[in-house]
């Protein structure tokens, strides 16, 4: 510990060492429950690539683990620290490099929270479109480790299609830049792509070149209630059978409507089996709003409810914002998957889920981004109870198999982490394990990087 502060030390300024035990373990962990967490021996914030490079060099010396951080909003425990580990927290580098409307990029470290770039680009009439329900607190580097979603993936993609280039110190400190500024590039194997949704186990990435699109018109929403979560599913795959390019199209079950109903008093009716939102942000989104209302009527919805103004659409969002917290407050914890299917498979998998919440008698919602077959179906225990608590842990890992049957994976945008570790390997097989690890291997040959994540 002395030599390891010590070196330290030596080009770090005292404001970017954290020692005090009482302080560091508020880094020791990110959201997520059931996920062990190590007690780091310090926490360092650096604020330049060369502090970075200088604790990549000193962990390598000293042979010591080093966890990257952003805002440990994570749900996998894939920032979670591990004993006598260096937290490495980049929070502070969170500048805005450079914004470019004639390239469409922005140059940014890792550090920026999400929304603040995104409203930054705002101002200059440009959009960056990957929006993470934590977008207010979570950052660039903690989306590019998870490879992070949101509602706009539907038409806009996730983080992966908008990060063009990095800058990435590597385990050994050394500098690495991938990618490119240009809006075409295919030279080389793609390392970029590589080091998105890696979790900090190949690299630190301290700079960031990422895509951005023009800004959007607001748009318009619609809201149409279901007695059945396959015959909201059905209308979904009618949508996208169209041909229709929704901005947003998001599904809440029974359990979620309640709960929202029980915290907000929303107004939906009891009855309400299935609550699917749709958006289009199109010049003039009326006809496509009216044309999927048809879609969802002819399904069987039993209300269609569509927005005149952007006031009226941000009410109907309101119920799907509240979601999560209205299901925290269900019981005194809560365990969040991401299992994505494909899309033609969703009420199957919303349906599976419900049954397997009545297996276990455990109260778990499922609200979805429908358009591309991402569940997050949240299991609601009482932590205090070891029977629930141990409930609550199997039917997560059922509704993980019940994915995988169905032709999906086990996490669409959280990430592997120290959560879902073994249920990786179910979904690489033995050969792709193989290979993923040689990777990992030629990147940080010590093992000192994230150790005891995703593998």
């Amino acid at each position: 510990m002395d030599a390891l502060l010590s070196r330290l030390r030596e080009n770090l300024p005292p404001e970017a060492l954290i020692t005090d035990p009482d302080v560091t373990a508020s880094y020791s962990n990110d959201m997520a429950s059931f996920c062990d967490a190590g007690t780091p021996a310090v926490v360092v914030l650096p604020r330049t690539v060369e502090q970075v490079r200088h604790v990549m060099r000193t962990a390598t010396e000293l042979r010591v683990p080093v966890v990257p951080q952003g805002a440990r909003t994570g749900l996998s425990g894939g920032a979670n620290a591990s004993d006598g580990c260096i937290v490495l927290s980049l929070v502070k580098m969170d500048r805005i490099l450079e914004i470019s409307p004639v390239d469409r990029i922005a140059v940014v470290e890792p550090g920026v929270v999400n929304a603040v770039l995104s409203r930054a680009v705002g101002e200059h009439g440009l959009y960056y479109p990957p929006d993470p329900s934590s977008w207010e607190t979570c950052t660039i580097g903690g989306n590019i480790g998870t490879a992070s979603g949101g509602l706009c993936c539907v038409k806009y993609g996730v983080t992966a299609e908008y990060v063009l280039g990095l800058e990435v110190v590597l385990a050994d400190g050394r500098l690495l830049s991938t990618g490119r500024r240009t809006a075409k590039g295919v030279a080389g194997y793609d390392l970029t792509r590589l080091i998105v949704g890696s979790e900090g186990s190949l690299g630190i990435v301290v700079k960031a070149v990422l895509a951005l699109r023009p800004k959007p018109p607001r748009q318009l929403v619609l809201a149409a209630e279901f007695p059945s979560a396959a015959a909201a599913c059905d209308a979904v795959c009618a949508i996208m059978e169209r041909g229709h390019t929704p901005s947003l199209l998001e599904i809440m079950d029974r359990t979620t409507i309640r709960a929202v109903n029980a915290m907000a008093q929303m107004g939906l009716p009891d009855t309400t089996e299935a609550l699917l939102l749709a958006a289009f942000d199109t010049a003039d989104p009326g006809p496509d709003l009216a044309a999927a209302g048809e879609l969802c009527a002819a399904a069987g919805a039993t209300q269609v409810v569509p927005a005149e103004d952007e006031a009226e659409s941000e009410l109907l969002l309101q119920a799907r914002r509240l979601s999560l917290t209205a299901l925290e407050a269900v019981r005194t914890a809560t365990m969040i998957d991401d299992v994505c299917v494909p899309r033609s498979r969703l009420a199957e998998m919303i349906d599976g889920t419900a049954a397997i919440a009545e297996k276990y008698d455990l109260t778990i919602g499922v609200c979805a981004h429908a358009g591309d077959g991402n569940t997050h179906p949240v299991v609601c225990f009482d932590h205090r109870d070891p029977g629930e608590s141990a409930r609550a842990r199997e039917s997560f890992d059922e509704i993980m198999a019940l994915g995988l049957e169905l032709g999906g994976t086990i996490t669409g945008e959280h990430g592997v982490g120290v959560l879902k570790k073994e249920w990786l390997a179910r979904e690489l097989g033995p050969l792709g394990l193989e290979l993923q690890q040689a990777v990992k291997q030629a990147f940080d040959p010590l093992g000192i990087l994230n150790p005891g994540k995703l593998f």
